[in-house]
């Protein structure tokens, strides 16, 4: 098959890029053939809110360019509009609730705005797959008929190699935005017991709050955009991976942090109450209450028996999880759609 994707990232180390990443690697491995038009190899403007639109607009133009593709596989909404202007079968599919995430982001009148649009972007596509079943729900109710496939992870991509900086060390890592939990996380920064340091991984529009805070916190490292690999190693190096997201789907770097055996915390949202059983396999908390999330960070480093309890549990339900199981799923999809 000739396949097109369209993404808005397709580097780094937020969730679409690593679907997008894997999801290319596993269909190439299999003999098909594909290409990717994303924000890295399109013309797009890198200012806050200009971002995604110029995207939109570039990669519609883009696209007419690209012929004779059997699967057009759009990730999210910015590139549903690329998605409609091409030929072939075409794929939406949504990581997370798109507009809610706006609503998040900026504020209910743009939610409104961004759910009119949404609804549009998924009425062009002939097939719409989501990766949680909150989200599942979410446009089942809207009147679409979603197909829950969700993110992946190939552990045999993660090396040995661990990069533990201190004896009691905690990891972030991920976008800094407010969906996923910045003001928590300062809040867990600023309360953060001295003798427990935070790695702080990652970029977005509020990483300058952390840049400040590590300032006036001596046990706060703010290490900016991190590759993948290294922060594959970080992870593996840290005690716990907190994650205080507003909304998530199934996380990758949830995922990540099973395949290194690091403990997880993280809110109770979305598809991390799918990922994450309580107390069994991680701890979920309120996203908004960064005193329990303080609180359950030292008493898990008062406990090493329970954080490998945690992480062994963890590591046994990566299984079905595992990209052999995820692309033979999208791979299905393409072939009954053809």
């Amino acid at each position: 098959m000739k396949i097109l994707l369209i993404s808005p990232t397709q580097s780094g180390i937020g969730g679409i890029a690593q679907h997008v990443q894997a999801l290319t690697k596993f269909l190439q491995n299999n003999g098909h053939y594909v290409e990717i038009i994303s924000s890295e190899n399109t013309l797009t403007i890198p200012i806050k809110g200009l971002k995604n639109p110029s995207f939109m607009l570039s990669s519609f133009l883009k696209v007419k360019f690209k012929k004779n593709f059997d699967i057009i596989h759009a990730h999210n909404i910015p590139s549903a509009l690329a998605m409609k202007n091409s030929s072939g079968k075409k794929i939406l599919t949504i990581h997370g609730i798109f507009s809610k995430q706006i609503g998040q982001i900026h504020n209910k009148y743009a939610e409104n705005i961004s759910k009119k649009y949404e609804i549009n972007s998924l009425s062009w596509a002939d097939s719409i797959t989501v990766i949680s079943k909150e989200s599942s729900d979410y446009y089942s109710n809207l009147g679409f008929n979603p197909i829950q496939i969700p993110n992946g992870i190939d552990s045999s991509n993660f090396k040995e190699i661990s990069d533990r900086r201190f004896c009691k060390q905690l990891v972030y890592a991920g976008r800094l935005s407010k969906e996923k939990g910045s003001e928590t996380l300062l809040k867990i920064c600023n309360a953060l017991d001295d003798d427990i340091d935070i790695l702080i991984i990652g970029d977005g529009p509020e990483k300058e709050k952390f840049e400040k805070i590590q300032l006036t916190k001596s046990n706060v490292h703010y290490l900016g955009y991190q590759t993948h690999d290294k922060t594959i190693s970080l992870i593996k190096g840290s005690d716990i991976l907190v994650q205080p997201s507003l909304s998530e789907g199934i996380s990758t770097t949830l995922l990540e942090a099973m395949a290194c055996k690091t403990c997880i915390i993280t809110s109770n949202v979305g598809g991390n109450l799918e990922l994450i059983q309580d107390g069994q396999t991680g701890f979920l908390l309120d996203p908004l209450n960064h005193k329990l999330f303080n609180q359950t960070i030292t008493d898990l480093f008062k406990n090493k028996f329970l954080r490998n309890k945690l992480c062994e549990k963890g590591f046994e339900t990566l299984k079905q999880y595992d990209w052999k199981n995820i692309g033979q799923k999208y791979l299905a999809l393409y072939e009954s759609l053809l």
